[in-house]
């Protein structure tokens, strides 16, 4: 493979796991009951808003590698508004990644093990969260979801291949109770 082919393979795959950053974000908030977004885990702890004001923080901070300055956002009001600029920043890197004729001073693989890695461990984080809040999020298996980079957007695929068993499953309400 050559230098160019290589390059493009590194590109295809860092689209690749914004798509499903994308993915897994939405995954761990649909469904969330509306309070969600300012449970608190305990006093120190970030709530989902904030994790995810963090997130936004973070992939712009990736952005400032191909176009210079600095980013850091301003709280928005609430989890739903802070969530639309999430996707709207993983877009904007998207199209950096993309579009880019010459990579900026970090490589690929740094991108990746900084602020890329760091925002899908907060993805995990959200799903821990809804756990801790009462309202855990169904598993599935991951390596069949409907992940692609054309959308990076809030309005992601339900799962292909949920869990049929979920011994963790919040109990159904009886009837009569």
């Amino acid at each position: 493979m050559g230098a160019g082919a290589a390059m493009e393979s590194k590109r295809d795959l860092l689209r690749h796991f914004l798509a499903a950053l994308a993915y897994r974000t939405q995954k761990a908030l649909r469904g969330a009951p509306p309070e969600f977004g300012e449970f608190r885990a305990a006093p120190q702890v970030r709530s989902p808003r904030e994790l995810v004001l963090h997130m936004t923080s973070v992939i712009g901070y990736a952005t400032t590698f191909f176009l210079g300055g600095s980013f850091r956002p301003d709280p928005l009001e609430d989890l739903e508004a802070e969530v639309g600029r999430f996707h709207e920043q993983l877009a904007r890197l998207d199209r950096l990644i993309a579009q880019t004729e010459s990579w900026p001073e970090v490589a690929p693989e740094q991108l990746l093990q900084g602020p890329l890695a760091d925002a899908m461990t907060h993805a995990g984080q959200l799903a821990m969260l809804r756990r801790l809040a009462g309202s855990p999020v169904p598993p599935e298996n991951f390596v069949f979801a409907k992940v692609s980079t054309a959308n990076l957007g809030p309005d992601q695929p339900r799962p292909a291949a949920p869990d049929a068993v979920w011994p963790e499953a919040p109990e159904e309400p009886r009837a009569g109770t």
